[in-house]
């Protein structure tokens, strides 16, 4: 192998195999300060990707979240979070289709236009799954099932929250909420917001 940041992997195997999985891989990767290699055992928690939405109600100026029980915040707080709109892509499903389906479901609104903020992984020392965050500017009109809340079989009770687009900005500013799609979504939109003025 040549010094120029190459990589080659040795070996690859999963060792857990559920809903979420796990693979280990052996794996030897150019050095970036110097010359050489490291090669390392990794493991990769594999759980897909993900697509998220800001909904923005563009008449009323108030965006439109999420809040749900999420075991894992539960030891170390919240509990119950609050988000944007999000959900797993599914196997031969783009991001977009995705997130019109997780909106529909999660909180009953019929997305028209989507707006890509960007695509990120969420925590690449360990997971491969990348986010595809989106802004849906909405209406009253695009709201079809004001009683949706998740799907049931997928253990899902979602509250839909309606919070004043300034409010929501300067919780988001001074520290108020714990979910990274979210965050990085109201500061996306205050700058948007900013140089629309």
């Amino acid at each position: 192998m040549s010094d120029d940041r190459s990589v080659f992997v040795h070996s690859k195997r999963r060792v857990f195999d559920r809903f979420f999985k796990i693979d280990e891989a052996d794996v030897t990767f150019s050095k970036i300060a110097g010359a050489g290699f490291i090669r390392a055992k990794l493991l990769v928690f594999e759980r897909g990707d993900s697509a998220a939405a800001l909904l923005h109600d563009v008449e009323r100026d108030c965006v439109i979240l999420t809040e749900q029980f999420r075991f894992p915040t539960y030891d170390k707080g919240p509990g119950w979070l609050t988000e944007p709109i999000a959900g797993s892509i599914e196997p031969e499903e783009t991001p977009e289709h995705c997130i019109r389906r997780e909106i529909l479901e999660e909180i009953g609104y019929e997305a028209g236009e989507l707006e890509a903020i960007g695509r990120f992984y969420v925590s690449p020392g360990g997971t491969s799954e990348r986010v595809f965050l989106f802004y849906a500017p909405v209406t009253q009109r695009n709201l079809k099932h004001a009683k949706a809340s998740g799907l049931l079989q997928q253990h899902e009770n979602i509250q839909r929250i309606e919070v004043k687009t300034a409010e929501f900005i300067a919780a988001a500013l001074s520290g108020r909420y714990e979910d990274a799609k979210l965050l990085i979504a109201a500061y996306w939109l205050a700058l948007k917001l900013h140089n629309c003025a």
